[in-house]
Protein backbone atom coordinates (compact mmCIF):
# COMPACT_ATOMS: atom_id res chain seq x y z
CA UNK A 1 0.00 0.00 0.00
CA UNK A 2 2.72 2.43 0.82
CA UNK A 3 4.45 1.67 -2.60
CA UNK A 4 0.95 2.28 -3.71
CA UNK A 5 0.84 5.79 -2.48
CA UNK A 6 4.59 7.24 -3.63
CA UNK A 7 3.34 6.19 -6.85
CA UNK A 8 -0.06 7.91 -6.74
CA UNK A 9 2.04 10.98 -5.36
CA UNK A 10 4.22 10.79 -7.96
CA UNK A 11 1.79 10.50 -11.01
CA UNK A 12 -0.48 13.80 -9.28
CA UNK A 13 3.00 15.55 -8.47
CA UNK A 14 3.87 15.22 -12.42
CA UNK A 15 0.40 16.13 -13.97
CA UNK A 16 0.76 19.61 -12.03
CA UNK A 17 4.08 20.33 -13.04
CA UNK A 18 2.37 19.54 -16.27
CA UNK A 19 -0.59 21.84 -15.82
CA UNK A 20 1.63 24.66 -14.59
CA UNK A 21 4.15 24.20 -17.38
CA UNK A 22 1.08 24.30 -20.56
CA UNK A 23 -0.87 27.18 -18.53
CA UNK A 24 2.88 29.74 -18.10
CA UNK A 25 3.02 28.53 -21.78
CA UNK A 26 -0.09 29.35 -23.44
CA UNK A 27 0.08 32.78 -21.07
CA UNK A 28 3.01 33.73 -22.53
CA UNK A 29 1.93 33.04 -26.17
CA UNK A 30 -1.08 35.62 -25.19
CA UNK A 31 1.61 37.98 -24.34
CA UNK A 32 3.45 37.23 -27.38
CA UNK A 33 6.72 36.05 -25.23
CA UNK A 34 7.63 34.12 -27.44
CA UNK A 35 11.38 33.15 -25.98
CA UNK A 36 9.19 31.96 -22.58
CA UNK A 37 7.17 29.81 -24.64
CA UNK A 38 10.46 28.32 -26.63
CA UNK A 39 11.85 27.79 -23.27
CA UNK A 40 9.26 26.01 -21.74
CA UNK A 41 8.85 23.90 -24.89
CA UNK A 42 12.86 22.99 -24.03
CA UNK A 43 11.51 21.87 -20.52
CA UNK A 44 9.04 19.53 -22.00
CA UNK A 45 11.57 17.92 -23.99
CA UNK A 46 13.76 17.05 -20.66
CA UNK A 47 10.54 16.15 -18.58
CA UNK A 48 9.77 13.51 -21.58
CA UNK A 49 13.35 11.88 -20.94
CA UNK A 50 12.79 11.91 -17.21
CA UNK A 51 9.13 10.30 -17.75
CA UNK A 52 11.15 7.59 -19.78
CA UNK A 53 13.13 7.12 -17.42
CA UNK A 54 11.02 6.99 -14.48
CA UNK A 55 8.31 4.76 -16.40
CA UNK A 56 11.31 2.10 -17.30
CA UNK A 57 12.54 1.91 -14.08
CA UNK A 58 8.86 1.81 -12.60
CA UNK A 59 8.15 -0.87 -14.93
CA UNK A 60 10.91 -2.86 -13.53
CA UNK A 61 10.53 -2.08 -10.34
CA UNK A 62 6.73 -2.88 -9.89
CA UNK A 63 7.68 -6.24 -11.44
CA UNK A 64 10.72 -6.61 -8.99
CA UNK A 65 7.95 -6.18 -5.93
CA UNK A 66 4.97 -8.30 -6.97
CA UNK A 67 6.56 -11.03 -9.47
CA UNK A 68 7.62 -13.10 -6.81
CA UNK A 69 3.33 -12.92 -5.66
CA UNK A 70 2.06 -14.17 -8.57
CA UNK A 71 1.37 -18.19 -9.93
CA UNK A 72 4.76 -17.83 -12.49
CA UNK A 73 6.97 -18.50 -10.04
CA UNK A 74 5.29 -21.88 -8.80
CA UNK A 75 4.84 -22.94 -12.55
CA UNK A 76 2.01 -24.48 -14.10
CA UNK A 77 0.36 -27.68 -12.24
CA UNK A 78 -0.51 -29.44 -15.24
CA UNK A 79 1.51 -30.62 -18.43
CA UNK A 80 -0.74 -28.86 -20.88
CA UNK A 81 -0.15 -25.60 -18.67
CA UNK A 82 3.63 -25.94 -18.96
CA UNK A 83 3.16 -25.39 -22.94
CA UNK A 84 0.91 -22.01 -22.45
CA UNK A 85 3.36 -20.67 -19.39
CA UNK A 86 6.01 -21.18 -22.29
CA UNK A 87 3.49 -19.51 -24.95
CA UNK A 88 2.98 -16.52 -22.44
CA UNK A 89 6.44 -16.13 -22.00
CA UNK A 90 7.14 -15.70 -25.73
CA UNK A 91 4.38 -13.53 -26.05
CA UNK A 92 5.89 -11.29 -23.09
CA UNK A 93 9.10 -11.30 -24.78
CA UNK A 94 8.35 -10.56 -28.29
CA UNK A 95 5.65 -7.70 -26.94
CA UNK A 96 8.41 -6.64 -24.22
CA UNK A 97 10.88 -6.10 -26.63
CA UNK A 98 8.66 -3.89 -29.07
CA UNK A 99 7.76 -1.90 -26.35
CA UNK A 100 11.01 -1.09 -24.96
CA UNK A 101 12.46 -0.16 -27.88
CA UNK A 102 9.57 1.94 -28.93
CA UNK A 103 9.05 3.73 -26.33
CA UNK A 104 12.30 4.88 -25.97
CA UNK A 105 12.25 6.25 -30.05
CA UNK A 106 9.62 7.85 -29.47
CA UNK A 107 10.71 9.83 -26.15
CA UNK A 108 14.01 10.08 -27.52
CA UNK A 109 12.76 11.49 -31.03
CA UNK A 110 11.04 13.94 -28.95
CA UNK A 111 13.64 15.54 -27.07
CA UNK A 112 16.24 15.20 -29.91
CA UNK A 113 14.27 17.01 -32.94
CA UNK A 114 12.48 19.75 -30.32
CA UNK A 115 11.67 23.15 -32.00
CA UNK A 116 15.47 25.05 -32.70
CA UNK A 117 16.07 28.44 -34.36
CA UNK A 118 17.02 27.67 -37.81
CA UNK A 119 15.78 24.05 -37.65
CA UNK A 120 12.82 23.15 -40.39
CA UNK A 121 10.17 20.46 -40.11
CA UNK A 122 10.72 17.74 -42.40
CA UNK A 123 7.39 16.34 -43.78
CA UNK A 124 7.70 12.76 -45.00
CA UNK A 125 3.84 11.90 -45.55
CA UNK A 126 4.19 8.49 -48.07
CA UNK A 127 6.79 5.38 -48.29
CA UNK A 128 5.92 2.48 -49.53
CA UNK A 129 8.39 0.67 -48.54
CA UNK A 130 8.44 1.73 -45.03
CA UNK A 131 4.45 1.07 -44.60
CA UNK A 132 4.91 -2.36 -46.15
CA UNK A 133 7.77 -3.24 -43.44
CA UNK A 134 5.67 -1.86 -40.41
CA UNK A 135 2.49 -3.59 -41.36
CA UNK A 136 4.25 -6.79 -42.68
CA UNK A 137 6.37 -7.58 -39.81
CA UNK A 138 3.67 -7.13 -36.90
CA UNK A 139 1.31 -9.05 -38.57
CA UNK A 140 3.51 -12.15 -38.86
CA UNK A 141 4.84 -12.08 -35.67
CA UNK A 142 1.04 -11.68 -34.41
CA UNK A 143 0.18 -14.55 -36.70
CA UNK A 144 2.94 -16.92 -34.95
CA UNK A 145 1.67 -16.01 -31.67
CA UNK A 146 -2.09 -17.00 -32.77
CA UNK A 147 -0.56 -19.97 -34.28
CA UNK A 148 0.45 -20.98 -30.80
CA UNK A 149 -2.54 -20.00 -29.07
CA UNK A 150 -4.60 -21.87 -31.93
CA UNK A 151 -2.28 -25.24 -31.47
CA UNK A 152 -2.57 -25.16 -27.56
CA UNK A 153 -6.76 -24.14 -27.20
CA UNK A 154 -6.97 -26.91 -30.08
CA UNK A 155 -5.09 -29.40 -28.04
CA UNK A 156 -6.62 -28.90 -24.44
CA UNK A 157 -10.30 -29.04 -26.54
CA UNK A 158 -9.65 -31.90 -28.75
CA UNK A 159 -10.52 -35.35 -27.51
CA UNK A 160 -8.92 -36.30 -24.41
CA UNK A 161 -7.05 -39.76 -24.04
CA UNK A 162 -8.91 -43.27 -23.70
CA UNK A 163 -7.84 -43.64 -20.14
CA UNK A 164 -8.64 -39.78 -18.83
CA UNK A 165 -10.91 -39.33 -15.51
CA UNK A 166 -13.85 -38.15 -16.86
CA UNK A 167 -15.38 -35.37 -14.09
CA UNK A 168 -18.71 -33.32 -15.00
CA UNK A 169 -18.79 -29.83 -13.71
CA UNK A 170 -21.47 -27.84 -13.30
CA UNK A 171 -22.13 -24.19 -12.31
CA UNK A 172 -24.86 -22.63 -10.77
CA UNK A 173 -25.61 -19.46 -8.63
CA UNK A 174 -23.04 -19.32 -6.08
CA UNK A 175 -21.70 -23.16 -6.42
CA UNK A 176 -19.90 -25.95 -8.23
CA UNK A 177 -21.37 -29.49 -8.34
CA UNK A 178 -19.22 -32.44 -9.73
CA UNK A 179 -20.66 -35.76 -11.06
CA UNK A 180 -18.22 -38.43 -11.37
CA UNK A 181 -19.58 -41.93 -13.73
CA UNK A 182 -19.43 -45.15 -12.22
CA UNK A 183 -18.07 -48.30 -13.54
CA UNK A 184 -19.21 -48.10 -16.54
CA UNK A 185 -17.90 -44.96 -17.13
CA UNK A 186 -20.23 -43.01 -18.91
CA UNK A 187 -22.54 -39.80 -16.88
CA UNK A 188 -26.69 -41.13 -16.86
CA UNK A 189 -28.65 -38.40 -18.30
CA UNK A 190 -30.00 -35.39 -16.98
CA UNK A 191 -32.97 -33.35 -17.83
CA UNK A 192 -33.51 -29.92 -16.84
CA UNK A 193 -37.11 -30.42 -15.87
CA UNK A 194 -36.21 -32.78 -13.18
CA UNK A 195 -34.07 -30.11 -11.12
CA UNK A 196 -35.58 -29.52 -8.16
CA UNK A 197 -33.53 -28.60 -5.12
CA UNK A 198 -36.02 -29.32 -2.65
CA UNK A 199 -36.01 -32.87 -3.47
CA UNK A 200 -32.14 -32.95 -3.38
CA UNK A 201 -31.82 -33.73 -7.31
CA UNK A 202 -29.99 -30.33 -7.98
CA UNK A 203 -28.43 -31.40 -10.96
CA UNK A 204 -31.38 -32.94 -12.96
CA UNK A 205 -30.56 -36.94 -13.01
CA UNK A 206 -32.84 -38.68 -15.17
CA UNK A 207 -32.57 -41.98 -12.52
CA UNK A 208 -34.66 -44.02 -15.18
CA UNK A 209 -31.56 -44.09 -16.79
CA UNK A 210 -29.37 -47.16 -16.10
CA UNK A 211 -26.08 -45.05 -16.93
CA UNK A 212 -26.83 -42.88 -13.73
CA UNK A 213 -27.55 -44.98 -11.16
CA UNK A 214 -23.94 -45.85 -10.14
CA UNK A 215 -23.27 -41.66 -11.26
CA UNK A 216 -21.51 -39.90 -7.90
CA UNK A 217 -22.09 -36.65 -7.44
CA UNK A 218 -19.89 -34.38 -4.40
CA UNK A 219 -19.34 -30.91 -3.79
CA UNK A 220 -15.85 -31.21 -4.33
CA UNK A 221 -13.43 -32.54 -6.85
CA UNK A 222 -10.43 -35.36 -6.28
CA UNK A 223 -8.63 -35.95 -9.46
CA UNK A 224 -5.25 -38.28 -9.49
CA UNK A 225 -2.08 -36.95 -10.37
CA UNK A 226 -0.22 -38.12 -13.48
CA UNK A 227 -3.51 -38.84 -15.32
CA UNK A 228 -4.92 -37.09 -17.76
CA UNK A 229 -8.38 -35.49 -16.60
CA UNK A 230 -11.51 -34.32 -18.77
CA UNK A 231 -13.86 -31.89 -17.71
CA UNK A 232 -17.29 -32.03 -19.12
CA UNK A 233 -18.79 -28.09 -18.30
CA UNK A 234 -21.89 -26.87 -17.88
CA UNK A 235 -24.26 -24.17 -16.16
CA UNK A 236 -27.72 -24.16 -14.93
CA UNK A 237 -29.10 -20.63 -14.81
CA UNK A 238 -26.73 -18.13 -15.93
CA UNK A 239 -22.95 -18.20 -18.14
CA UNK A 240 -20.57 -18.65 -15.68
CA UNK A 241 -16.81 -20.28 -16.38
CA UNK A 242 -14.60 -22.80 -15.18
CA UNK A 243 -11.19 -21.21 -14.21
CA UNK A 244 -8.39 -23.26 -12.66
CA UNK A 245 -5.27 -20.72 -12.46
CA UNK A 246 -2.87 -23.33 -11.08
CA UNK A 247 -3.45 -25.59 -14.07
CA UNK A 248 -3.75 -22.24 -16.11
CA UNK A 249 -6.94 -23.49 -17.95
CA UNK A 250 -10.02 -21.62 -18.44
CA UNK A 251 -13.50 -22.75 -20.03
CA UNK A 252 -17.17 -20.96 -20.23
CA UNK A 253 -20.08 -22.62 -18.67
CA UNK A 254 -23.04 -22.12 -20.73
CA UNK A 255 -26.55 -23.27 -20.01
CA UNK A 256 -27.85 -25.95 -22.46
CA UNK A 257 -24.19 -25.80 -23.97
CA UNK A 258 -21.65 -28.69 -23.03
CA UNK A 259 -18.04 -27.51 -23.44
CA UNK A 260 -15.09 -29.53 -22.98
CA UNK A 261 -11.29 -29.51 -21.97
CA UNK A 262 -9.15 -31.88 -20.48
CA UNK A 263 -5.39 -31.38 -18.62
CA UNK A 264 -3.00 -33.58 -16.56
CA UNK A 265 -2.11 -32.52 -13.18
CA UNK A 266 1.34 -32.91 -12.50
CA UNK A 267 1.90 -32.06 -8.64
CA UNK A 268 -0.18 -33.44 -5.96
CA UNK A 269 -1.88 -31.03 -3.37
CA UNK A 270 0.74 -32.10 -0.51
CA UNK A 271 3.50 -31.02 -3.01
CA UNK A 272 2.21 -28.08 -3.88
CA UNK A 273 1.90 -27.25 -0.14
CA UNK A 274 5.62 -27.72 -0.08
CA UNK A 275 6.63 -25.85 -3.47
CA UNK A 276 4.56 -22.95 -2.13
CA UNK A 277 5.82 -23.13 1.15
CA UNK A 278 2.48 -22.91 2.13
CA UNK A 279 0.88 -25.44 4.29
CA UNK A 280 -2.64 -24.51 3.99
CA UNK A 281 -2.51 -24.45 0.09
CA UNK A 282 -5.42 -25.88 -2.15
CA UNK A 283 -6.32 -25.74 -5.82
CA UNK A 284 -9.36 -23.85 -6.40
CA UNK A 285 -11.84 -23.62 -9.10
CA UNK A 286 -12.98 -20.31 -9.52
CA UNK A 287 -15.97 -18.60 -11.91
CA UNK A 288 -13.98 -16.05 -13.93
CA UNK A 289 -17.32 -14.54 -15.71
CA UNK A 290 -19.41 -12.27 -13.16
CA UNK A 291 -22.21 -13.86 -12.68
CA UNK A 292 -24.34 -12.26 -10.14
CA UNK A 293 -23.83 -10.72 -6.57
CA UNK A 294 -22.68 -13.77 -4.95
CA UNK A 295 -19.69 -14.07 -7.65
CA UNK A 296 -17.20 -13.37 -5.32
CA UNK A 297 -17.93 -16.87 -3.47
CA UNK A 298 -18.61 -19.19 -5.99
CA UNK A 299 -15.42 -21.01 -5.43
CA UNK A 300 -14.51 -25.12 -5.42
CA UNK A 301 -11.98 -26.99 -4.12
CA UNK A 302 -9.80 -29.22 -6.08
CA UNK A 303 -7.93 -32.55 -4.38
CA UNK A 304 -4.91 -33.79 -6.52
CA UNK A 305 -4.01 -36.77 -5.28
CA UNK A 306 -1.76 -40.50 -5.39
CA UNK A 307 -3.75 -42.39 -7.89
CA UNK A 308 -3.76 -45.15 -4.90
CA UNK A 309 -5.38 -42.48 -2.77
CA UNK A 310 -7.99 -41.35 -5.65
CA UNK A 311 -9.23 -44.94 -6.54
CA UNK A 312 -10.15 -45.22 -2.40
CA UNK A 313 -11.75 -41.85 -2.11
CA UNK A 314 -14.45 -42.97 -5.21
CA UNK A 315 -14.83 -46.60 -3.58
CA UNK A 316 -15.97 -44.64 -0.16
CA UNK A 317 -18.38 -42.58 -2.23
CA UNK A 318 -21.83 -43.32 -2.48
CA UNK A 319 -23.41 -43.53 -5.59
CA UNK A 320 -26.27 -40.71 -5.82
CA UNK A 321 -29.64 -43.14 -7.13
CA UNK A 322 -29.14 -45.16 -3.71
CA UNK A 323 -29.59 -41.89 -1.31
CA UNK A 324 -33.07 -41.24 -3.59
CA UNK A 325 -33.89 -44.92 -3.71
CA UNK A 326 -32.26 -46.18 -0.62
CA UNK A 327 -34.13 -49.75 -0.77
CA UNK A 328 -32.34 -50.03 -4.24
CA UNK A 329 -29.31 -50.36 -2.18
CA UNK A 330 -27.08 -53.63 -1.81
CA UNK A 331 -25.05 -52.68 0.92
CA UNK A 332 -27.92 -51.92 2.74
CA UNK A 333 -28.69 -54.02 6.17
CA UNK A 334 -32.17 -55.56 6.57
CA UNK A 335 -33.25 -54.02 9.84
CA UNK A 336 -32.51 -56.17 13.01
CA UNK A 337 -34.93 -58.27 14.54
CA UNK A 338 -36.91 -57.29 17.45
CA UNK A 339 -35.10 -58.98 20.59
CA UNK A 340 -37.74 -60.11 22.50
CA UNK A 341 -35.33 -62.20 24.84
CA UNK A 342 -35.40 -59.57 27.24
CA UNK A 343 -38.63 -59.87 27.91
CA UNK A 344 -39.77 -63.23 28.20
CA UNK A 345 -36.70 -63.26 30.93
CA UNK A 346 -38.41 -60.39 32.77
CA UNK A 347 -42.33 -61.94 32.58
CA UNK A 348 -40.34 -65.09 34.23
CA UNK A 349 -39.25 -63.43 36.98
CA UNK A 350 -41.40 -63.04 40.64
CA UNK A 351 -42.88 -59.64 40.98
CA UNK A 352 -41.28 -57.23 43.63
CA UNK A 353 -43.19 -56.86 46.81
Amino acid sequence: MKEFFIVAISIMIFIVIFQISKASEYVSVLKGEEKTRRQNNKINAFMLIAFLVIGLWGAWYCNDLYYGKTLFPQGSASLEGEKIDLMLYITIGVTGVVFVITQILLFWFSFKYQEKDGRKAFFFPHNNKLELLWTTVPAIFLTVLVVFGLKYWFKITSDAPKDAVVVEVTGHQFAWEFRYPGKDNVLGKKNYKLSNNPSGNILGVDFEDPESWDDIHTTEMHIPVGKPVKLVIGAQDVIHDVGLPHFRMKMDAVPGIPTTMWFTPIYTTEEMKKRTGNPNFVYEISCDQMCGKGHFSMRGIIVVESEESYKKWLADQKPEYFTFFPDKDPNKQAPAAADTTGKLQASLLPASK
